[in-house]
């Protein structure tokens, strides 16, 4: 078993090891120090020996809830947490029973996509109170932290996933949350917890989309919460390693696992981070939305909307993306759907949508396009403007495909910015042969000061780029086909444009 921390030995050697490993890594020049150069931190951090350790082995659901697992269950006190200051684990148990904590942070690691940071316990289990339904089904627990760690100064920004083990019979669940810092950086990885937390059905039907009637509502009136765990993911498949780890291990880790295989300069936050921080967001070249990023509120826009008004570059290697509009409660700990980021009539799936207003902004005034018709569907990526720069080394052509790599929702009805252009589209269909009439659009637009805006029309952009430890690759409406040379390259050029369009 990998020890948490290394001896200073081990670590002289690692860093030894540099040149090695760069020489090894030319995929990219963010992955290759120039000459005299020193590597960067997410690649020195990548050297450290990784583990498959942190993958649950051994999970089971409540068939009474269809999503918990209330042998082991928990959450953290903060969604995103700075190196010295405190995070506290609030864990539950029933029947109650000793447990203990280990806490990995993910990456690529030699392709291990962990390292062991820190265990902890083991601890006295006990039976946590389920929480009363609030006045709007928030879910609020108040548990009992079982301990609090303070964040060591040399833990890098980056998604964490804290094990869950019960002694009785070895079940499993994860706790995530992101480490973040105020260094300036290359790149700047959003993590979508908005949605995690939109979509978490904890304990039984308490997700943003069910009002106690219907069960896929999409109105307002309903509150959900960061003070409870994550219950198995509720879409497309049964994907065990999900329990308590949100939505990123599906839609975000295969990003976060090439992007540091690539040796990028990253630095990570969630999305409240972009809410309450918009000076932070200005401290790197790119700002990245990956996979199912679809609940803003309206101060994440207009922060984003402001950086990228000052010269940031954007990627939305995303689908669905500020889809829904959502607002804080006093707490800060819990929100509310309160708008569509789209015209009436747009999307015509929700039926409860009509009872929300549709305001502007739109998401297509920020990301180039956004949901809209039948809002779920499947398609490949159809090159329309080979000679664009985003196609760059690909070898397309156009009218040549990448199979299955739009889906399971994507952006569709471009907006009307001067110099857009759309560098891929094509029909999507409910099922193979099936068109269900929707058409998506993959955009480029120019920004005003030389950057640029790019929207990868897909929450399934990820699954063309790596498909590391632990990961299940999606099959609905189609079907993607995994890492692909062609993605990967598009992706480079977005990020390497990215570099050279801001210094």
């Amino acid at each position: 078993m990998p020890q948490p921390h290394l001896s200073r030995r081990d670590a002289v050697k690692a860093l030894a090891g540099a040149g090695a490993w760069a020489l090894a890594n030319t995929a990219s020049s963010a992955a290759t120090p120039g000459p005299g150069s020193r590597p960067n931190r997410i690649q020195r951090e990548n050297l450290l020996p990784g583990t498959r350790d942190w993958m649950l082995t051994r999970t089971r659901i409540d068939p009474a809830t269809r999503y918990r697992c209330p042998w082991i269950e928990g959450y953290a006190s903060r969604t995103s947490v700075r190196a010295g200051e405190p995070l506290s684990f609030h864990v539950s148990t029933r029947p109650e029973s000793p447990f203990t904590i280990r806490i990995f942070r993910m990456g690529w690691y030699g392709g291990d996509g962990g390292r062991l940071m820190k265990e902890l316990g083991p601890f006295p289990g006990k039976a946590q109170p389920d929480p009363d339904i609030g006045p709007k089904r928030l879910r609020d627990c108040r548990w009992t932290p079982c301990t609090s760690l303070r964040i060591p100064g040399d833990w890098l920004s980056g998604v964490y996933l804290a094990q869950l083990t019960e002694s009785g019979e070895g079940l499993q669940s994860f706790i995530p949350f992101i480490v973040r810092d105020d260094r300036r950086a290359d790149f700047l990885f959003q993590c979508s917890d908005h949605t995690w937390q939109a979509y978490n059905r904890w304990p039984s039907q308490f997700s943003l989309y069910d009002d106690g009637k219907d069960s896929w509502y999409w109105g307002g009136g309903v509150q959900v919460g960061f003070n409870r765990p994550y219950g198995l993911y509720c879409q497309i498949f049964d994907q065990p390693q999900s329990l308590g780890s949100g939505e990123f291990l599906l839609w975000e880790f295969p990003f976060v696992h090439w992007l540091e295989r690539e040796g990028n300069d990253v630095t990570y936050i969630s999305n409240s981070d972009t809410h309450h921080d918009p000076k932070g967001l200005r401290r790197v070249k790119g700002f990245l939305s990956v996979g199912h990023d679809e609940y803003w509120t309206l101060e994440m826009y207009r922060n984003v909307e402001a950086a990228m008004k000052d010269g940031m570059n954007l990627a939305f290697f995303s689908g669905n993306a500020l889809c829904g509009r959502v607002r804080f409660d006093a707490s800060g700990r819990a929100f509310e759907r309160v708008a569509v980021t789209g015209p009436a009539g747009g999307m015509r799936d929700f039926v409860a949508m009509k009872s929300l207003p549709h305001e502007r902004p739109y998401a297509n005034e920020l990301v180039g396009a956004h949901s809209t018709g039948e809002v779920t569907g499947g398609a490949d990526w159809i090159c329309t403007r080979p000679d664009h720069w985003i196609h760059a080394g690909t070898g397309m052509k156009a009218g040549d495909t990448i199979p299955g790599l739009i889906g399971w929702e994507w952006h569709g009805d471009p907006a009307p910015i001067p110099g857009l252009e759309i560098v891929a589209t094509g029909p999507t269909q409910s099922a193979p042969g099936k068109p269900n009439g929707g058409v998506y659009t993959a955009t480029v637009y120019p920004g005003p000061k030389g950057n640029f805006v790019f929207n990868a029309s897909t929450c399934w952009w990820a699954d063309g780029l790596s498909s590391p430890p632990g990961y299940m690759r999606p099959k609905v409406y189609t079907e993607p086909k995994g890492p692909d040379a062609r993605v990967q390259r598009i992706t480079r050029n977005v990020l390497d444009r990215m570099l050279r369009q801001k210094s």
